[in-house]
């Protein structure tokens, strides 16, 4: 949320944001006012805001009728696809007076979606895991924006099968399903050293054997303006050999 608000001109608007907002640099400088699960109410009615805007993914239902329930306005953002993106920035956008900003961006995020998906579907599909953490072992499944993201670029996610979108995997599993390509997300930084232990024992699966396996940013672990960003990253890798 707090990136669309700043990429649609509306940095200088906000007047707190959630604790875990990072990006852009200046979300640093703002007011925070707790996670999505544990949320002041009291720091947010101290803020006096006009409007709350929130995701319908991950935000707590309850937090919302607090605030309809003391009267603040509030804006509930409901895409939590990467096909929903644009059409959730378009709705956003009008209801915050940016509707031509919030069409411009939701055309450019469409149109880079479109190109990749079409690339992506002219090359077979490689079998893909998307490690979010190695230990416990945490991966993208199905409803996640990086299970999306595999398919624009012509993959399969080996976790397909699963029915949450971020499941406990095992290593027995992996190696079962043997894929072609690992992603992992950098997160703090540390995941290069605090991966290398799973890495060696995975080192007879096609991806390890064959030094198929990247590190990727957060660009997929938030639905917004840098998703794009994160597809076309995950497509230069999937075009290596």
């Amino acid at each position: 949320m707090t990136e669309i608000l700043f990429t649609l001109g509306l940095g200088d608007n906000i007047v707190g944001v959630a604790s875990f907002s990072d990006y852009p640099a200046e979300a640093k400088k703002k007011p925070m006012v707790g996670g999505m699960q544990n949320p002041s109410i009291e720091a947010v009615i101290s803020l006096k805001p006009d409007i709350v805007v929130m995701a319908l993914d991950g935000n707590r239902k309850e937090f919302e009728e607090r605030l309809r329930s003391l009267k603040i306005r509030t804006y509930v953002f409901r895409a939590k696809r990467i096909s929903e993106l644009p059409q959730g920035i378009r709705d956003l956008g009008g209801a915050l007076g940016q509707k031509e900003r919030a069409e411009t961006l939701a055309e450019h995020i469409g149109a880079g979606i479109s190109a990749i998906s079409v690339k992506g579907g002219t090359t077979r599909k490689k079998k893909i895991l998307f490690i979010i953490w190695p230990e416990p072992l945490i991966v993208a499944g199905p409803g996640s924006i990086a299970d999306d993201a595999i398919a624009i670029v012509g993959g399969q996610n080996i976790a397909d099968e699963t029915r949450i979108a971020y499941p406990k995997f095992s290593i027995e599993e992996i190696i079962r399903r043997s894929p072609d390509i690992i992603f992992i997300g950098k997160g703090t930084g540390m995941m290069e050293k605090v991966s290398q232990g799973l890495l060696e024992r995975l080192n007879k699966v096609p991806a390890v054997r064959n030094k198929r396996v990247y590190y990727v940013g957060d660009y997929l672990y938030r639905l917004g303006p840098r998703t794009v960003t994160g597809i076309e990253e995950l497509a230069r890798y999937m075009e290596e050999r």
